[in-house]
């Protein structure tokens, strides 16, 4: 099975912000999660990977396909879902698919319908009259309509109830049971990531700074809470980053089992993918 993103030292600069050195691989058949914080370059990799925008350096293969020579090749197997529903406010569902269907040549406009359907859409309705769940809806039943083997989701469930966000988490998880599918899912919520994805990439500063499998970094990484005192005492070594407070200080570790066996006395708790990010954005090294 050949990756679905294949992304190899890719640069973007823009003056005031550079993207350096990205790389990244989604195999199929999995979600990748794509991490960082407002600012960080995830959007701009995700432009670049659309070929929205030029980049400076580095190679993008979308499927197989290069995703600048092989452009449409590329695309036809691609459904995207932004963080807004780009279908104009005056327009009803059915439209869309009118719309859409020449576009790809594999639009199935019984799928799409199956869809509506299946989320409680009503083909008639002016998409201006839509709630931001249904909107969202909308957008991916459109993404899925003409049998993709890619989605990319850029903040897809930002701004949704637990109730609708798990709906269409369902919907993810239900897509990647085909070993040619993949996800590349860009998202603030990482409770989200948390449950489906099957690989963490996090983007801080326009660089990679942590990828791996999800459960490898949840089961290795960890949190330390201490004093200013036993931190002192710590080798700077053992910990990644720390966070000093006016009631103690907090480390993170990268391995928390060898941690907890070299200062047995420290009590070492696993952590999410939010205390990582919080560490690296606002923490500093020992």
């Amino acid at each position: 099975m050949t990756n679905c993103i294949e992304i190899k030292r890719l640069c973007k600069s823009y003056g005031d912000f550079t993207l350096k050195n990205i790389d990244l691989t989604l195999p199929g058949g999995s979600i990748l999660g794509l991490i960082g914080e407002n600012g960080a370059g995830k959007t701009t990799t995700i432009k670049c990977i659309l070929n929205l925008i030029r980049r400076d350096a580095g190679e993008i293969t979308l499927l197989g396909y290069d995703n600048v020579k092989e452009e449409r090749l590329a695309k036809q197997d691609v459904g995207m879902v932004l963080d807004e529903c780009f279908f104009h406010d005056t327009l009803r569902p059915k439209d869309v698919s009118k719309i859409l269907a020449p576009a790809y040549k594999h639009w199935d406009n019984q799928l799409f319908l199956d869809y509506l359907d299946k989320f409680g859409l009503p083909e008639k309705k002016l998409i201006k009259e839509f709630s931001r769940g249904m909107k969202m809806k909308l957008s991916l039943s459109a993404a899925l309509a003409h049998h993709p083997k890619l989605l990319i989701l850029d903040e897809a469930t930002a701004g949704l109830d637990p109730v609708v966000r798990d709906e269409i988490l369902d919907e993810f998880l239900g897509f990647i049971q085909d070993e040619d599918h993949a996800i590349l899912m860009s998202s603030h919520i990482t409770s989200d990531l948390e449950k489906v994805a099957d690989y963490i990439a996090y983007i801080h500063q326009g660089q990679v700074v942590l990828s791996d499998a999800k459960d490898n970094i949840l089961d290795s990484y960890g949190r330390v809470g201490c004093t200013a005192g036993q931190l002192e005492a710590i080798d700077p070594r053992d910990v990644l980053r720390v966070r000093r407070g006016s009631f103690g200080c907090e480390a993170l570790v990268k391995d928390r089992s060898a941690f907890a066996r070299k200062y047995p006395m420290l009590l070492v708790e696993r952590t999410t993918l939010e205390d990582i990010m919080l560490f690296v954005g606002k923490g500093e090294v020992k």
